[in-house]
């Protein structure tokens, strides 16, 4: 990670390095922040952030999930985000918002902790590698589950629920996997560990409901858009774990992996081993409207000016 200037905290601009918090805040022991992750991409236009409000409202709603009062409206979060890309004079970036409970009480209790909100951003290429978009990664089912609906909201964008993440992320890194796929508690296909998961079989794409503790992805709804715009039928639906290995396509998105085919499941090839037509289309369709390329019908983009208000 290269550091940038400044980063948002609070309501005020201060510098990368000021940003620090004491080791005994309530976050460190119990993981208690949400956060975003949100990318701007540079256009023809100048940057662009990409589904902005879409984002924020997410982050908003999952600081509501656990009785976090941010103290700052979908505006003022929206604004700060937009000054933190100009302010840094970045054309392209990865933005991460996060929520925290600062220093106060240590118990698990967390009433008398202040939340503290901070905005960074910095460069951050292709997640799961630079070829991965092209030629597609190869995956493995992890022995770690995702949590049942009634143990941690995975509605919620969470810091703790991201222990899990590290658990599926790691396995798969060590038995040479670019990326693990968890199950849900019934055993049927949820997530990856910072992805959605597309499955494509004879011309219809299936995506897990929200039910099987998936966190409901901002690319996911975008790819989901796309498909049906493009008349593709999209099935949202419990997948079985086989139906990974007699897919046509298979592909991850999120706003780190972006649109990501899988060309391989458990050492089992995913069609033909490559990234599927469908799967290139849908990616065609996303970078060129990311990219500024193709036109914004939705709305997607949030242009960002060269001066801070603030």
């Amino acid at each position: 990670m290269t550091p940038t200037e400044k980063i948002w905290h609070n309501g005020k601009l201060i510098r990368w390095e000021d940003a620090r918090i004491h080791v005994l805040s309530h976050v460190v022991s119990y993981g208690s922040s949400v956060f975003e992750g949100i990318r701007c991409y540079e256009t023809p236009a100048g940057p662009a952030i990409f589904r902005l409000r879409e984002h924020v409202r997410r982050l908003v709603d999952s600081a509501k999930i656990y009785r976090i009062d941010t103290g700052f409206s979908l505006d003022q979060l929206s604004q700060a985000m937009i000054d933190v890309v100009a302010v840094n004079k970045m054309k392209s970036c990865y933005i991460r918002p996060i929520v925290l409970r600062g220093y106060g009480d240590i118990g698990v209790m967390p009433r008398n902790n202040p939340i503290e909100t901070y905005i960074a951003c910095w460069e951050w290429g292709k997640y799961l590698g630079a070829d991965a978009l092209a030629q597609g990664v190869d995956v493995c089912v992890s022995s770690w589950n995702r949590n049942a609906p009634n143990t941690m909201p995975t509605l919620s964008k969470a810091g703790g629920n991201y222990l899990s993440s590290q658990l599926i992320r790691m396995e798969a890194d060590i038995n040479g996997y670019a990326e693990g796929i968890a199950l849900d508690t019934a055993g049927v296909v949820s997530e990856g560990s910072g992805e959605n998961i597309f499955v494509i079989r004879e011309g219809k794409i299936y995506t897990p409901p929200l039910s099987a503790s998936v966190l409901g992805g901002i690319t996911r709804d975008t790819l989901v858009t796309l498909a049906r715009e493009a008349g593709i039928e999209v099935v949202e639906t419990n997948i079985l774990r086989e139906m990974l290995y007699i897919a046509d396509e298979i592909f991850f998105t999120g706003t780190a992996a972006e649109v990501t085919p899988v060309r391989s499941v458990d050492k089992v090839k995913v069609g033909s081993g490559s990234r599927g037509p469908v799967t290139e289309k849908l990616q065609s369709e996303f970078f060129g409207i990311v990219n500024g390329t193709a036109r914004d019908r939705f709305g997607w983009l949030t242009p960002v000016p060269q001066t801070v208000t603030a």
